[in-house]
């Protein structure tokens, strides 16, 4: 998963929400006026608000991307001829099932790194990047809770064969370790699902 990040008016955002899609590119332009929806990586989104977003007295929300469930493209390029720097720019409307995340951001304040909502996320793990994080400080503690979260599972499944074994038969120890793997899967989803969850 890659985790992108766009700054919207709370206003704007609720609306999104009724629609089921975002389609502003950048405060005051629309996405059919810009051709594609200005986003930032989690180290350049504080760079934006403290440029572009410093004078709004109107409420904030820093939307969190999961760019693996957008259906359009994204596209890493400058935001203007001369300008080395580049920025991914989604090139289509934001389904709003494709944000993962959505942090309110205090108006016409400098630009901190909120303190995610728990449960946490990567880019934000346990709280993702928060918007300061790196990319392999994120893709480490990702690997590493997804590791856990299959051990869990695992550990379950083991746990059930030792009580099948115990129970004794030559059925049990089988049936024991299905039962076991089927718990710890519930759980794995539950934990993982707790950790990131859906925003609609």
């Amino acid at each position: 998963m890659a985790t992108i990040f766009h700054i919207a008016l709370a206003s704007e955002w609720a609306a999104a929400r009724e629609a089921g899609v975002y389609t502003t590119s950048t405060l005051g332009r629309s996405l059919a006026e810009e051709g594609f929806i200005h986003a930032s990586r989690a180290d350049q989104w504080t760079g934006v608000r403290d440029r572009f977003y410093a004078d709004v007295s109107e409420p904030l929300v820093l939307l969190q991307v999961d760019t693996d469930l957008l259906d359009v493209p994204v596209v890493d390029e400058p935001p203007a001829p001369g300008v080395e720097e580049t920025f991914p720019h989604i090139y289509g409307r934001l389904p709003v099932t494709a944000v993962v995340r959505a942090i309110p951001l205090s108006p016409g304040a400098p630009a901190a790194a909120p303190e995610p909502a728990a449960p946490a996320r990567p880019a934000a793990q346990s709280g993702p990047a928060a918007g300061g994080d790196s990319f392999s400080k994120v893709f480490l503690l990702e690997m590493y809770f997804n590791a856990a979260v299959a051990s869990v599972a695992i550990l379950l499944s083991a746990l059930g064969i030792a009580i099948g074994v115990a129970i004794g038969g030559d059925r049990a120890p089988g049936i024991g370790g299905l039962v076991g793997l089927a718990v710890g899967v519930l759980v794995a989803v539950r934990v993982y699902r707790r950790r990131h969850p859906r925003v609609a």
